[in-house]
């Protein structure tokens, strides 16, 4: 599920050292599909040449209102009927003032002014020093830009062009361009709160060696991302994993199968939805050693005693919430070979809803996945796709199954 595709998007650039961080989203804009007409003002052009940008969307940027190329010489009219959006980036302090006054002495604001306010969306990524942003009078228009209906992104923390640091940075373009599809995204779990588990568990042996798993986490770290994109709330517990947190979720790092639950009890009781995609160590050791086992040469091996580790998913779908519906659980299952049969009895024994199968060894590690989607009614098949599409895929059809049970 690609939200950009297809989409005409007018990115403005205002004048600012972040228009650097503008060529890098206009790129990404085109690789997810887009279409993109760039207009700049003329302080852009201090950052940025339109030669740059023009090689980058493959269309001729826009840098006057009275630029001759438009037949009836409105191109702040024509620019903005076109367009499934606006999308200001790097968007000044002096910019945001003049888009909250009306100002239209140029035509980047110009056509922000003439924009049809109901179909087409103002999307602005504020970049200024940090002083700039925290000054009383930026924040007093930044909070009636959205009270007029700009979608007004944050921004970001850190090293400031001007040796400075703090708030005002604008956000990256991987950051602008998940806001984006967000944006975009049917908003199907507004209100939601979603709890997901993901990426393996690690149950130690001794200091430095454990039990654990080939899982990646990709899978649920998608599935986090998606279900945020869709308007959640999300919580995600992760196992170790080396992963960025997607952007707007709440992560909670946790190491063993214990700790897992724990983290999992203590965060569900504010969820609506719980998605366990974690592969959870079956077994963990009896008891820990203190000091690294080592061999002695003897060729004598060391003798481990093992106990079943709590079952998470299990525990969670007999709690009174799930009990009652008030909590839908959905289960994941990797398998190594009898998929259906295996995800079939998985989901009757655990007593969840949804019960998504997968064969573990071609998915644990890789960008792209199969599901076997298995309910009440029968199994269905999701073919092979990137696990950010199917990601979206699942989003959706939990979504349409919590709007028929009764909470």
């Amino acid at each position: 599920m690609n939200t950009l595709a297809g989409k005409h998007l007018v990115l403005g650039l205002s004048g600012g050292i972040a228009c650097y961080k503008a060529a890098e989203l206009c790129r990404a804009l085109i690789k997810s599909g887009a279409t993109v007409q760039v207009v700049m003002t003329d302080a852009a052009t201090q950052f940025m040449t339109a030669v740059t940008m023009q090689a980058l969307s493959g269309r001729p940027v826009y840098t006057s209102q009275w630029d001759a190329r438009e037949g009836n010489n409105m191109a702040h009219i024509n620019l903005s009927r076109e367009a499934d959006a606006i999308v200001v980036a790097p968007a000044s302090a002096d910019f945001l003032s003049k888009l909250l006054h009306g100002g239209a002495d140029e035509l980047l604001s110009l056509l922000c002014l003439a924009r049809p306010i109901d179909s087409v969306p103002l999307i602005v990524a504020p970049a200024m020093n940090r002083e700039m942003w925290s000054n009383p009078a930026t924040q007093r228009n930044m909070a009636q830009l959205r009270a007029d209906g700009v979608h007004v992104l944050d921004v970001g923390q850190g090293d400031q062009a001007c040796g400075e640091t703090g708030d005002g940075r604008m956000l990256e373009a991987e950051e602008i361009l998940d806001e984006l599809q967000a944006f975009f995204t049917p908003q199907v779990l507004a209100g939601q709160q979603v709890l997901v588990t993901a990426g393996p568990t690690y149950e130690a042996m001794d200091p430095v060696r454990g039990i654990t798993n080939l899982s990646s986490g990709k899978m649920g770290f998608a599935i986090a991302r998606a279900a945020r994109q869709a308007g959640a709330l999300v919580t995600l517990v992760a196992g170790p994993v080396n992963l960025g947190t997607p952007r707007g979720v709440r992560r909670v790092d946790v190491r063993s199968a214990i700790d897992m639950l724990a983290a999992v009890q203590r965060e569900v009781t504010q969820a609506q939805i719980f998605i366990a995609t974690a592969a959870v160590a079956d077994w963990r050791p009896d008891t820990a050693a203190d000091q690294k086992i080592k061999k002695d040469g003897s060729g004598a091996t060391p003798q481990l005693a093992f106990v079943e580790n709590p079952d998470i998913l299990a525990t969670v779908a007999q709690s009174p919430a799930a009990q009652s519906g008030a909590l839908f659980c959905v289960g994941f299952a990797a398998e190594s070979h009898d998929l259906l049969a295996h995800a079939t009895a998985k989901r009757l024994r655990k007593q969840v809803p949804l019960l998504v199968g997968n064969i573990g060894p071609s998915t644990f590690g890789q960008d792209d996945n199969a599901l076997l989607l298995v309910d009440a009614q029968g199994a269905r098949e999701v073919p092979r796709a990137s696990k950010h599409d199917l990601a979206h895929e699942l989003i959706t059809d939990i979504a349409r199954r919590i709007q028929s049970v009764p909470v």
